[in-house]
């Protein structure tokens, strides 16, 4: 759908330029679009590799399973029916602290990870009554989590920033800290008062 709508935006632009005369100054705007969209990539890429290279390094050097101990209670909160030595819980855990560092692409083979094994804990608690299509309740805690997506670090607009001129890239971080401390607390409400909810209905 969005593929389409893209190249919707994209075809009407064009036949408007045509119509007006200013095929020039959009086929100048594409290639420097693309050429930005180069460098971006360059940047961004340094960066990524930067901090997932540190993540590595953090979870070699036990620091990710130390801090994925120490985010135990928040876990047993938010999945109380993840059993304890459940391994979605170590890879939820790993999602949530790439989310924090602000490295969304770090997070996501986490992400798909967690999502794996919720799928296969509810595929073996459903027996037969399992429906493929159907996303449990600790799925849909986590996607709502992972969505609000608590930032300490905002590493990607801070690359953002820098890359565009910004005189300081990192003056973003106060209000990301604050943007997204009301976006994940409002999360976990809302998670809470759906899963009360399913219990009452049940």
């Amino acid at each position: 759908m969005l593929n389409m709508l893209w190249a919707l935006m994209i075809l009407v632009g064009i036949v408007y330029g045509a119509l007006n005369g200013t095929m020039k100054e959009i086929t100048e705007a594409m290639l420097e679009s693309a050429g930005e969209a180069v460098s971006l990539c360059i940047a961004t890429g340094g960066v990524m590799a930067f901090w997932t290279g540190m993540m590595e390094v953090a979870e070699s050097a036990g620091l990710i399973r130390s801090l994925t101990k120490k985010m135990d209670p928040f876990i047993r909160f938010l999945f109380p029916a993840i059993p304890k030595e459940h391994e979605a819980r170590k890879y939820i855990s790993l999602n949530i602290i790439a989310n924090i560092l602000g490295l969304g692409w770090a997070c996501t083979p986490a992400g798909l990870k967690a999502m794996e094994a919720l799928a296969a804990m509810e595929k073996q608690r459903s027996g037969p009554d399992y429906e493929e299509n159907r996303a449990s309740n600790e799925m849909c805690t986590f996607l709502i989590l992972n969505i609000s997506s608590l930032q300490l670090i905002p590493v990607s607009v801070i690359a953002y920033r820098s890359q565009y001129g910004s005189s300081n890239p990192s003056a973003i971080t106060g209000a990301a800290i604050a943007a997204t401390l009301v976006s994940t607390a409002t999360a976990v409400i809302f998670c809470k008062i759906k899963e009360k909810m399913t219990k009452d209905t049940f």
